[in-house]
């Protein structure tokens, strides 16, 4: 069989893909946090800052090049009729500049009038709601992973499957963070929400596979192990095949940040699961004698 060949002899070098990519996204993500203060880009509802909507047709790549420009840390995007797909206007978000500043950027370039609420309109977070919103937020992430990992320890009762399938999850979870940032993606609710569905996702097929490796008696591991990477692939492709469907269907951009940063765990589960945990357990059942 070609996957006992594979995993026979060269399960130790495939722990090692997973691995590094692991060690460089601790560094990056450190790299981020003394360079900018924040591991990842935070979008203006995480960081503090202004939301602003002009619902008028604009040239959006002329006005998106002129406020980067102007402003250090801008994000610009087009708003669509969801039914038509018609450009109808733009949001801008803004974070270090209060409003007047914006208006007075903005009627140098675009012809609006301010007072009208149907042509503009701005919202305003401040820094230390966002800074608190975005602690709250990580905490909720923190306490998932940690009750994740209780579930999986009383399921499996043995230390090693039980670690390396909680291990699989951080390593997605850090991985894809590591992504985010060197993309350049702003980080929103959305983007935590994902990280959450992400944990999840990643126990599901790390289970998966442990369960059929350590509890299935028939057959041999390699067996047990081919059959679980068939289902747990084809789960990982058609989710994929289905968010790339959604992300490119759906305007709003909340839903599109949590369909992406899923896209991304997806793929790096793909290693991590059975790279990593799948060479652990390949290791574990021979020093334990089990087939």
């Amino acid at each position: 069989m070609k996957l006992e060949k594979i995993y026979d002899k060269h399960y130790k070098k495939l722990i090692l893909i997973p691995l590094a990519l692991f060690i460089i996204a601790i560094i990056i993500l450190s790299i981020s946090q003394m360079t900018k203060g924040s591991v990842v880009n935070l979008d203006v509802n995480l960081k503090g800052g202004l939301e602003a909507n002009i619902n008028k047709e604009v040239n959006f790549n002329e006005v998106q090049d002129y406020l980067t420009n102007s402003f250090e840390d801008v994000s610009v995007r087009e708003l669509k009729n969801p039914i038509t797909g018609k450009t109808n206007g733009i949001n801008i978000k803004v974070s270090n500049i209060n409003e007047e500043q914006l208006r007075d950027v903005l009627s140098k370039k675009i012809n609006i009038n301010f007072d009208d609420s149907n042509e503009y309109s701005v919202g305003f977070t401040e820094g230390d709601f966002a800074t608190s919103t975005y602690k709250s937020l990580i905490l909720v992430l923190i306490i998932g992973f940690i009750l994740m990992g209780l579930v999986v320890f009383i399921s499996f009762r043995t230390f090693i499957p039980s670690i390396t399938v909680v291990s699989a999850a951080l390593m997605d979870v850090i991985i894809t963070m590591a992504i985010i940032s060197i993309t350049g993606i702003k980080l929103g609710e959305g983007g935590i929400v994902a990280l959450l569905l992400i944990i999840a996702y990643s126990i599901d097929t790390d289970i998966l596979l442990t369960t059929r490796m350590l509890k299935r008696k028939q057959d041999n591991m390699y067996v047990r192990m081919e059959s679980s990477i068939k289902t747990g692939l084809t789960m990982t492709v058609t989710t994929i095949f289905a968010l790339l469907a959604a992300y490119f269907i759906v305007f709003n951009p909340v839903l599109k940040q949590i369909f992406l940063i899923i896209i991304i765990a997806c793929f790096i589960d793909i290693l991590t699961t059975y790279l990593s945990n799948g060479s652990i357990l390949v290791w574990y059942m021979k020093k334990k004698g089990l087939s």
